[in-house]
């Protein structure tokens, strides 16, 4: 079975963010992802991650102001030097933090012409990409779903692919977050197995509903086991909403993966 990571912007969110360290850890996990860590200090988020014996496995790249609905600044032009102040940011906490790979969330174009857009998106992460080889981290890029996120400007794997390919990079991937295909285009086996060279981390949600595995319509006991087929070694973060609590709905964990905590040797 796949290594499965907690995503602590979702999970064990009953406590305090700091918290959730512990409470993946009680839990069996070891490791975690989370969205952004720029609002504590490094040195706070390196101590949590030591005592709980846990590998920060992801974080993205700063998206702009996300309390304001924006979702990344990738693909607006005007922006441009403030993506790239970000991505010196994001170095600084990655290095510390050993994290081995970084997420861009390429935003909301609003207003702005679809073509413009993708020559942005494309230069953006052009410059990020040889900015994270240079310290040997990957560079990551993740189309969302248009039905939880209106006017994102990549929505499917194709599209985020041939952005790839515009791109050139060695140390550029797609980041696959079934729960967002799912919702866009549906063949995630299909998908996952052609693609599989080029995807360098998976996220889960079932659908509808964004809750655990087991609670929906994705077969993700066939997911893992297509993952385990195909040799994945990196982990899967778990970036769902709990029906109840996070605690009480980790019993996916054994019924669909088969493994009693959340890391495969247990």
């Amino acid at each position: 079975m796949p290594k499965f990571a907690a995503n602590l912007t979702m999970l064990f969110n009953e406590v305090p963010f700091l918290d959730r360290f512990a409470a993946a850890a009680d839990a069996g996990f070891d490791a975690v992802e989370f969205l952004f860590p720029y609002p504590y200090q490094i040195n706070e988020l390196s101590e949590r991650l030591e005592q709980n014996k846990l590998k920060l496995v992801l974080h993205n790249l700063p998206a702009g102001n996300w309390e304001a609905g924006e979702r990344g600044i990738a693909s607006l032009p005007d922006r441009v030097g403030e993506f790239q102040e970000g991505v010196s940011r994001a170095l600084e906490y990655a290095k510390t933090l050993k994290v081995p790979q970084l997420n861009c969330l390429v935003g909301i174009p609003k207003g702005v012409d679809a073509d413009k857009a993708r020559a942005t998106i494309v230069d953006n992460l052009r410059f990020a990409a040889a900015e994270l080889k240079k310290e040997s981290i990957r560079l990551l890029v993740e189309p969302c779903n248009s039905y939880d996120i209106p006017g994102f400007a990549l929505n499917r794997s194709a599209q985020t692919l041939d952005v790839i390919d515009a791109v050139g990079s060695d140390n550029l991937f797609l980041q696959y977050d079934i729960y967002h295909m799912q919702r866009m285009e549906g063949e995630l086996a299909a998908t996952i197995k052609k693609q599989f060279a080029r995807i360098a981390h998976i996220q889960l949600a079932d659908n509808p509903g964004r809750n655990e595995p087991g609670t929906g319509e994705i077969n993700y006991r066939f997911l893992f086991d297509l993952l385990d087929s195909l040799g994945y070694q990196g982990y899967v973060g778990c970036e769902y909403k709990p029906r109840t609590t996070t605690t009480e709905g980790l019993g996916w964990l054994q019924s669909i993966a088969g493994v009693k905590r959340a890391h495969a040797s247990a």
